[in-house]
């Protein structure tokens, strides 16, 4: 990694960033009035975050999702999750709606990866996916564009 300083832009606009978490905690509140699992919305965060790879939202969530009691096998095959039997129906519906949402460059949000998840996913779970996955794939441009540091 280049060692060149960057402006961490949270500080540098304290106000845009405040903005940013206030949208976090009522995505939160949105996704727990909906019925989505707290765990699973841990996946759904590490899941965008591997994507993109960004570490520091990787380090922090997986510790957040292990001390909320996920099994760390769970964790550790999330790349693969199509190919295991760990995941419900209903995980899965919202991994890949998110993996879409995340890769939106790659196809948009395609027709078949919508319909699976409207076909186990009510309305307002959807849009709390959705908009969990735009929530993550901004902390995680903040955090790759202004080099947060993941130290050891």
């Amino acid at each position: 990694m280049n060692d060149s300083h960057r402006v961490n832009i949270a500080k540098q606009h304290p106000a845009a960033y405040k903005s940013l978490t206030a949208l976090s905690t009522e995505v939160q509140e949105t996704a727990a009035a909906v019925g989505l699992d707290p765990l699973l919305v841990e996946l759904l965060k590490i899941r965008a975050s591997q994507i993109n790879g960004c570490a520091f939202c990787l380090r922090m969530h997986t510790r957040d999702a292990l001390q909320m009691g996920e099994n760390p096998d769970r964790i550790a095959v999330l790349p693969g999750w199509e190919e295991t039997s760990y995941f419900s129906e209903t995980e899965r519906a919202a991994l890949r709606l998110t993996e879409a949402v995340t890769r939106v460059s790659d196809g948009h949000v395609s027709d078949e990866d919508y319909n699976a998840a409207a076909a186990v996913l009510t309305e307002d779970q959807i849009s709390a996916i959705i908009w969990l996955a735009i929530l993550m794939n901004a902390f995680n441009r903040l955090a790759i564009t202004s080099r947060y540091p993941v130290e050891s």
